[in-house]
């Protein structure tokens, strides 16, 4: 033969069938014309493909090691005579081949998504919901085969139980075979005559069903529960996928969170922030329906002197941690309140006091908040 296979392949006359098939993937990538723009790429191609269309085929590897001519002997066809599999070039670029066979009917079912809303203390403190979903689940009548009592799939005549139908098409390059799902079976290899009257022929129905979900501790806006196995029931009665639910947390009234701190605000008089107090402030366990013993409130010492817009801080009254133990903080912001209306003896104690404290005429004091460039530099040496 004025051509030796084993040669264009490079592999040796002993090779297993994955190793021709491996070589051929591999020159054919390299020499295909749609990536190689050498001016022998074309020739160099036909040539490994005539070379794998005979070593892969056991008869005419068989021919040509007897040193007949294996392309005369099984007929006409593209390349010197022998039919060409398009499957193979897909092959060679995709990994795999192109025909699949039938798929199962039975697949997993795709994930869903719900939000759920909470209040702030449910989701610091943690919370069991019930709640309803509206997913595809198995049908009941069928037991998700998809056929109706009494009655089973039969193999497809079509594509004969293949799941798949091969179209030939006359080109320059031969032969090409192509594998398309068939029509008929959608793939699957076999067909329902019979379907299900609940379901159609799908294994699965639309229902609605309530869930229990148990919320934990700490959770924050945004924050994500997997629920494995709660989602949509997949074609033919598959396993089901999972259900997400997103936690979406309600405004508060008083509180506001940052990661596990919780901040609020008070006002206290200005006579309070000059000398001093207690306060039993309320806290967010407050909002919970059965708060534990002695947690509604907490003492907050105001020292004498506090300015407004001070910050004082309650240890361990903030959001627990969803990841880790303990609690955050309570950072609490003072607003002191002056008095708008004084009466007679009110304005005379205001007065005495001024005179005391010798601020009858107090003298402004502006803060220059703003640095040059040279205060910058200062400050960046200190």
């Amino acid at each position: 033969m004025a051509q030796d296979y084993y040669a264009t392949l490079g592999v040796g006359r002993d090779a297993e069938a994955d190793e021709i098939k491996k070589a051929y993937r591999k020159l054919a990538r390299q020499l295909h014309p749609d990536v190689n723009s050498e001016p022998d790429a074309s020739d160099r191609f036909k040539e490994v493909t005539v070379a794998y269309e005979v070593l892969s085929d056991p008869q005419k590897r068989s021919t040509y090691d007897r040193g007949g001519d294996p392309l005369s002997a099984h007929g006409s066809g593209g390349f010197g005579g022998q039919g060409f599999n398009f499957d193979d070039i897909m092959d060679a670029f995709f990994g795999q081949n192109a025909s699949r066979g039938p798929r199962p009917r039975t697949q997993r079912g795709q994930d869903a998504l719900l939000r759920l809303n909470v209040d702030l203390a449910e989701a610091a403190f943690g919370v069991t919901h019930e709640i309803k979903v509206d997913t595809a689940v198995t049908c009941t009548t069928c037991k998700g085969s998809g056929a109706a009592n009494g009655s089973q799939p039969v193999t497809c005549r079509t594509c004969h139980g293949h799941g798949d139908v091969q179209h030939v098409q006359r080109s320059l390059l031969g032969d090409i075979r192509t594998s398309r799902p068939c029509p008929t079976c959608h793939g699957f290899g076999t067909v329902i005559p019979d379907p299900c009257p609940e379901c159609a022929g799908e294994g699965r129905v639309r229902s609605r069903r309530s869930i229990s979900v148990t919320i934990p501790a700490g959770v924050d806006q945004g924050t994500r529960i997997q629920l494995t196995g709660e989602g949509e029931v997949g074609p033919g009665g598959g396993p089901a996928g999972d259900l997400y639910l997103e936690v979406n947390v309600a405004r508060h009234a008083v509180f506001q969170r940052k990661g596990d701190q919780l901040f609020c605000q008070i006002t206290v008089p200005m006579t309070a922030a000059a000398l001093g107090t207690h306060l039993d402030l309320p806290t967010l366990e407050a909002d919970l329906p059965e708060p534990p013993e002695g947690s509604t409130t907490v003492e907050l010492d105001v020292a004498p002197g506090t300015q407004s817009g001070d910050t004082l801080t309650v240890k361990g009254h903030g959001v627990p941690r969803l990841r880790g133990s303990g609690r955050g903080d309570l950072k609490v912001q003072v607003v002191v309140e002056t008095p708008a209306r004084l009466d007679d003896e009110q304005r005379d104690l205001l007065v005495q006091l001024a005179k005391l404290r010798d601020e009858e005429r107090p003298e402004a004091l502006i803060a220059n908040n703003h640095k040059g460039v040279f205060g910058k530099i200062k400050d960046a040496f200190k």
